[in-house]
């Protein structure tokens, strides 16, 4: 039966611990044999990521126990952190990398005397220590082996003090007690690399590199060197690429031609590439994206076949799967419900296997069979842990914003049935802003969007002006306009969702984490169209970002974002919520995890140290034990019900579900 309540005020059999239980998808996919190998999240086991593979005959299992952590650190948003390969003598060798410590370790879980895991490399006292990432395993190199990856060594106690090579580490485990063991294939002359792709020959490797001031998304290089008989890389040559060129990809194709995803035209799109003189040839040119922001080390968006057929992540504001043919441009795409497909591919003989998701399904691990065309799902299926008439039903918008600009986004009216409201009543609508800021929000069921519009609270996620998915023109109209594009995007779509009746103007909130929480403090700052907001993990200070407060990895991406620190010094500090506290007359939520090293919790002590006293109802939840973005169980769901409480109290919604949030003014 169908009762009435006002917005807001519905029952759910949505709660946080549901979510919590759900957060997180498969990531890192890769074969051993006919085996699917991958990492998911335990956020019940401390958020750790486990290891689990996928046998023949589908009984998936958990490689590791707990504490076992299968996750790298590199740049801090990490990176392929494992690779394997079937021994001779029968059985895998992984090769993965430990949270805790950040060494590589080896493991053959069907040895016979089923041995713990070893390690292969040392530990360092030295600032961050030493991290790996997107490793290959190659058996036939040095004596007993070796892996050749991406090795981050901090060299100091700042957080810029840092090199970054491709190594090769013996997989006898010789480095574990040496450093001296560890075979150096490059010099450290680029900021940034990616882990080495070696040509089917095995004579050369291809491998993307870039430097400080640039992102990954704004100019890369494809470089390429000749593989000794010893296994030493010779001086690299610059392939491909440049200042204002991203190449997001490298891979080799089996007759010995690269394949790389560049935007060089406007798009990210595929391009054959003559090892000889790097003259390059698009292979199927459209207005769509075929790789996106290389925030992760070793990230595949295409993966080449043995027949010579390519297996492409494409689309526009939203992606599918398909089978290119590189001779003809033609493109086939997998039939199937999903419509976001991850950068995860691999492939092993005519099977291409991805993590996909659609609006009525989580991520899960999807085969296609190219011999026959057909999808199936073959990992981490997606399994309803509730009636599936509670999921949201998300439209996509395109709204009009400032000079006409289009700003795309997701829509999630309030949806449940068990209830409806009072007639002449408008919901509260919540914008949520995603991270990066480059990058966007998939159009994909999540547990926390259900978490409040099976309540009655609408969602409308914004793909700003700034986000990955619609070209490289719609990225750059963020080029030091960080804050105010953004901030205008957003306020826009809030504005148009009032106007056209659809949400209730004076119960409207934004949130965000990370780059989100900056554009969320932003806008609070800026503007009075909303009435609080949740801000999670955040920039705060500019100015104390730029100089020290960040990681190396985007130690200057500022520059590009707001423009140079000594260039215009008055925006750095007329931008910063921490600078203008005296604006903010609505309330907040702000959240942060303690071990946060690329967001901080300093910031957030500085902001609420100059929120006190103001009159502004605000609470700050700090977490021991989080990072940059929540893993724990517990800390999902005290966040996820303190930010109920905020707009219960805010909105006048009487709740007795969650805890009541306890404000300072």
């Amino acid at each position: 039966m169908v009762s009435t309540a006002p917005y807001g005020a519905w029952q759910s059999p949505v709660d946080a611990r549901l979510v919590a239980s759900h957060d997180g998808r498969p990531e890192f996919l890769g074969t051993i044999g006919d085996e699917v190998w991958w990492t998911e999240p335990r956020p019940a086991e401390g958020g750790r990521r486990a290891l689990v593979r996928r046998p023949a005959d589908g009984a998936e299992q958990s490689v590791l126990p707990a504490p076992w952590n299968v996750r790298s650190r590199v740049i801090e948003y990490g990176g392929r952190p494992w690779a394997g390969a079937a021994r001779p003598s029968g059985g895998p060798l992984v090769v993965f990398v430990n949270f805790a410590d950040q060494r590589l370790y080896a493991y053959e879980p069907d040895s016979p005397n089923a041995a713990p895991p070893r390690p292969l490399t040392p530990l360092s006292t030295v600032g961050g220590g030493r991290r790996w990432a997107d490793p290959e395993v190659h058996l036939e190199r040095g004596a007993k082996g070796e892996v050749w990856c991406v090795l981050e060594e901090f060299t100091g106690g700042s957080r810029t003090d840092v090199r970054r090579v491709l190594a090769a580490v013996p997989l006898d485990g010789s480095a574990a007690r040496d450093r001296g063991a560890i075979r150096e294939l490059t010099d450290d002359s680029h900021r940034f690399v990616t882990g080495p792709r070696v040509s089917p020959d095995g004579l050369s490797a291809a491998w993307i590199a870039w430097d400080h001031p640039r992102m990954p998304w704004d100019g890369t290089v494809v470089l390429l060197s000749d593989i000794a008989e010893d296994g030493t890389f010779g001086g690299p040559r610059t392939l491909l690429g440049g200042p204002e060129e991203s190449v997001a990809q490298v891979e080799w194709a089996a007759n010995g031609t690269l394949l790389a995803a560049s935007d060089r035209d406007g798009w990210w799109n595929l391009y054959r590439v003559d090892p000889a003189d790097g003259s390059a040839r698009s292979l199927c040119p459209r207005e769509e994206e075929f790789a996106g922001p290389l925030w992760k080390l070793g990230q595949r968006w295409f993966v080449p076949l043995s027949t010579g057929l390519i297996a492409v992540v494409h689309g526009r504001g939203a992606t599918a799967l398909g089978i290119l043919d590189p001779e003809t441009g033609e493109l086939v795409d997998a039939p199937g419900p999903w419509t976001e497909w991850a950068p995860a591919l691999a492939a092993s003989a005519t099977r291409v296997i991805g993590v996909a998701a659609g609006p009525h399904s989580s991520y899960e691990i999807v085969e296609l069979d190219t011999s026959t065309g057909r999808t199936r799902v073959i990992g981490a299926a997606h399994t309803d842990a509730l009636d599936p008439a509670y999921y949201p039903e998300p439209h996509a918008r395109t709204f009009t914003g400032p000079k006409g600009r289009d700003i795309h986004a997701h829509l999630y009216p309030p949806h449940s049935p068990d209830h409806t409201a009072p007639d002449g009543e408008l919901p509260p609508y919540v914008v949520w802003v995603h991270g990066g800021p480059t990058s966007r929000a998939p159009l994909v069921l999540d547990l926390e969007v259900a978490y409040f519009t099976s309540r009655g609270i609408g969602v409308a996620e914004v793909n700003y002006g700034g986000s990955t998915g619609y070209g490289r023109e719609y990225r750059d109209r963020l080029r030091e306009q960080w804050g105010v594009v953004d901030v205008e995007d957003c306020a826009a779509v809030a504005t148009a969702l009032a106007d056209e009746g659809t949400a209730d103007r004076a119960r409207l909130a934004i949130r965000g984490g990370s780059a989100g929480g900056w554009t969320t403090g932003a806008s609070l700052t800026s503007t009075d169209v909303y009435a609080c907001g949740t801000i999670s993990y955040p920039i705060l200070d500019l100015s104390g970002w730029a100089t020290g407060e960040t990681h190396d990895f985007e130690s200057r991406y500022l520059e590009s974002l707001i423009g140079s620190l000594g260039a215009v010094p008055d925006r750095y500090r007329d931008r910063s919520p921490a600078n203008r506290t005296d604006r903010i007359s609505a309330s907040f939520l702000l959240l942060q995890g303690l071990d946060d090293v690329i967001c901080p919790p300093a910031q957030c002590e500085r902001f609420m140290a100059a929120m006190a006293g103001r009159g502004v109802p605000h609470a700050y939840l700090a977490f021991e034990g989080e990072g940059h973005g929540f893993r724990r169980e517990s800390t999902i769901v005290r966040a996820l019900e303190a930010e109920l409480s905020l707009y219960a109290q805010t909105f006048g919604i009487s709740r007795e579900d969650v805890p009541v949030l306890e404000f300072k003014k």
